[in-house]
C-alpha cells in the first residue's frame, strides 16, 4: 500500500512520531480489512479451507478481488497460489467464458492458465499459478533496452496466442501483463473483459457480446431528449429493433454447449480443462425483449414529433449544443482501462477487432521508450482521442477515422508529431523536471473539448492540450500507480542507440487504423526482433 498523498514527501528525519503513529494506525486499519475480507471469502467458498492458506489480498477490481494462498502438495513442499474470487454479480456467461479462455488457450506462451476452479452458489474461484512480479513504475526507467525489447516480445507472443483463438483481451496494460525480472517469466492475466471475434475458438464468448448488447438496448431504450420547450421523455432513435430483437437461438445453444464437470475424490476440486456450469440456472431469468412490432411503431412516432425540436446550432462552432449532449449514445463494445483504448473503442465503433490490443500494446511501448507512465491520461473518451491528436495528428487521424465510418471535425490542424524526437526528449528530461502524464513539453496551445453525434457518426474535437499541470503528476491511476515516476536508479545500457527498427514497430502498433494496424504475429517478425530467439 503506497503512502498517503499528504506524507509522501516525507522521509527520514523530516517524519514525526505523529506520522509515523497515523501510518501504523492506517496499515492496522488496512490490515483488519484483509483479514475480514480473507474471512468472509471463507465463509463464502468453504472449500477453500482445506485446501488452502490464504496469507494476503493483493489486487482488487470492479469485478474480482486477487488473494495470495499457498496449497499444501502431497510431496509436502507449498506452492503459491493467485486465487481471483469474482463478485457474485457478474453475468454467469461472463464467468464462464472468463474460465474457458483461461483454460483453452492459457498455461502456455505467456498466458496465464488455470489450476482448480471452486464455485459456492455465486460466488466463483480460479485457482492459478502464482507469478511474483514487479510493479510497472517502479522499474520503468530501470530497464536497460535489451530488457524492453524483451519484454515487448514476450507480450506479442502472448496476444499471438490468444489471438489465434479469437479472443480480443480489451484491457492490455502493464498490470495485466506480469513480469518477472529476474526469473524473466511474463503472464498474460484477467480475461474478464474479454470478447470474441467473429471466428472464435472460445465457444461461450460467441455470446458474450450479444449479452453485452442486449443490456445496452434494455438500458437505451427510453432517454430525455433536449428540444427549445425543454426536456422531453422519448423512446430512443435509431434502428434499436434490429439490436433488440430476441436472440431465442442463444438459449438452445447453450443447452446444446458441452459444459463439464469432474469433481476430485474429495469432491472440492473441478479439473482444468473443463468449463464450470454456472449458465443453465440463471438462462432462464432472461428479460424479454421488445417485440419488433412495437419498436417499430415506436420510432416512427418519435420521428415524427421530434423531427421539428431536434436542431443542431452547434455545427463547426466551438461549443457543444444540448440537443448533441442529449442524443443517445451509440452501443459499442466500450471495455478497457483509460489511456488504452484504441481510436476505434474512443469513438464507439461497433467493430472492435484483435486490433485494439495491438494498439493497447502500442500505449505500452510508447511508455517504455519515453519513460512516462501512464502516458495517456484523460477522464473522459473524447479528451483521450484529443490527446492521441497531439501525438500523431489531427489530419491523419481524421483520415483514419473515416476508414472505420467515423467522421470528426477538428477546430485545429495538429501535425503529427516525430515519435523518435518525441520520446528522446521526453526520456532526456533531468530529474528536477516535472513529468507530465502526458505529451510534450511547450504544446500548450491547445484545449481539449469535445462532444459526439451518434446519429451522424460524427465528432466534433477542438485541438488538444499537450501537457497537464504539475498537479496532476501525483493523480493515481486505475492501478494504483502515481504517474510520476518514482527515484529508481536509471540504466542507460542501449538507450544511446535506439535503432530506427523500435520507431518504426511504435509507429505500425499506433496505426489509427486497425485496418491496417499491425498484428501480434507480424510483429515477432518485425526487423526490431531480428535476432531474438523465436
Amino acid at each position: 500500500m503506497e503512502e498517503p498523498m499528504a506524507f509522501s514527501s516525507l522521509r527520514g528525519s523530516d517524519r514525526c512520531p505523529a506520522d509515523d503513529s497515523l501510518k501504523k494506525y492506517e496499515q492496522s486499519v488496512k490490515l483488519s480489512g484483509i483479514k475480514r475480507d480473507i474471512e468472509e471469502l471463507y465463509e463464502a467458498v468453504p472449500q477453500l479451507v482445506s485446501v488452502f492458506k490464504i496469507k494476503d489480498k493483493i489486487g482488487e477490481g470492479t469485478f474480482s478481488s486477487v488473494y495470495l494462498a499457498t496449497a499444501q502438495l502431497q510431496e509436502g513442499h507449498e506452492e503459491k497460489i493467485a486465487l481471483k474470487h469474482l463478485i457474485p454479480t457478474s453475468h454467469p456467461v461472463r464467468i464462464a467464458a472468463e474460465l474457458q479462455c483461461l483454460t483453452v488457450a492459457g498455461g502456455q506462451d505467456n498466458v496465464m492458465g488455470v489450476k482448480y476452479c471452486f464455485r459456492k452458489n455465486d460466488h466463483v474461484v480460479i485457482a492459478m499459478p502464482y507469478l511474483e512480479h514487479e510493479s510497472f513504475l517502479d522499474i520503468l526507467n530501470s530497464l536497460s533496452f535489451q530488457e524492453v525489447r524483451e519484454y515487448m516480445y514476450n507480450l506479442f507472443v502472448a496476444l499471438k496466442r490468444i489471438h489465434q483463438f479469437g479472443i480480443v483481451h480489451r484491457d492490455v496494460k502493464p498490470s495485466n501483463f506480469l513480469y518477472n525480472r529476474r526469473l524473466k517469466k511474463y503472464a498474460l492475466v484477467d480475461f474478464g473483459l474479454a470478447q470474441g471475434t467473429r471466428d472464435t475458438k472460445i465457444e461461450l464468448l460467441k455470446f458474450v457480446q450479444s449479452e453485452a448488447q442486449q443490456e445496452d438496448c434494455s438500458r437505451n431504450k427510453y432517454h430525455g431528449v433536449v428540444g427549445h420547450k425543454g426536456l422531453l421523455s422519448r423512446p430512443a432513435p435509431k434502428t434499436m429493433d434490429q439490436q433488440c430483437t430476441p436472440k431465442t437461438s442463444v438459449k438452445r445453444s447453450y443447452e446444446n454447449t458441452q459444459v463439464h464437470i469432474k469433481q476430485g475424490k474429495d469432491g472440492k476440486l473441478i479439473k482444468q480443462s473443463k468449463t464450470v456450469d454456472i449458465i443453465s440456472r440463471k438462462l432462464a431469468t432472461k428479460k424479454t425483449a421488445i417485440s419488433t412490432k412495437a419498436m417499430n411503431s415506436v420510432m416512427r412516432e418519435t420521428a415524427r414529433s421530434c423531427t421539428a425540436v431536434l436542431t443542431c446550432d452547434c455545427y463547426r462552432s466551438d461549443r457543444v449544443c444540448s440537443v448533441c449532449l442529449s442524443r443517445q449514445q451509440q452501443v459499442a463494445p466500450r471495455a478497457g482501462t483509460p489511456g488504452f483504448r484504441a481510436p476505434e473503442v474512443l469513438t464507439k465503433c461497433p467493430d472492435q477487432t484483435t486490433a485494439i490490443d495491438m494498439w493497447s500494446a502500442g500505449v505500452i511501448f510508447l511508455s517504455l521508450l519515453s519513460g512516462r507512465y501512464p502516458f495517456y491520461k484523460a477522464s473522459d473518451d473524447l479528451t483521450a482521442l484529443a490527446q492521441i491528436m497531439t501525438i500523431r495528428g489531427s489530419r491523419e487521424t481524421i483520415q483514419a477515422a473515416k476508414a472505420f465510418g467515423k467522421s470528426i471535425l477538428c477546430s485545429k490542424e495538429v501535425p503529427a508529431q516525430d515519435l523518435r524526437a518525441l520520446c528522446e526528449r521526453l526520456r532526456g528530461l533531468d530529474s528536477t523536471t516535472p513529468r507530465s502524464a502526458i505529451g510534450p513539453p511547450g504544446n500548450t496551445s491547445h484545449d481539449p473539448a469535445a462532444s459526439e453525434n451518434p446519429d451522424h457518426k460524427t465528432s466534433r474535437v477542438q485541438a488538444a492540450q499537450a501537457q497537464y499541470s504539475e498537479d496532476s503528476l501525483y493523480e493515481r491511476d486505475s492501478d494504483g500507480y502515481r504517474s510520476h515516476p518514482r527515484d529508481c536508479t536509471s540504466n542507460s545500457e542501449g538507450w544511446d542507440s535506439v535503432p530506427d527498427e523500435a520507431y518504426d514497430l511504435l509507429d505500425k502498433l499506433l496505426d489509427l487504423n486497425p485496418a491496417s494496424r499491425i498484428t501480434a504475429e507480424a510483429a515477432l517478425l518485425h526487423p526490431f526482433f531480428k535476432d531474438m530467439c523465436s
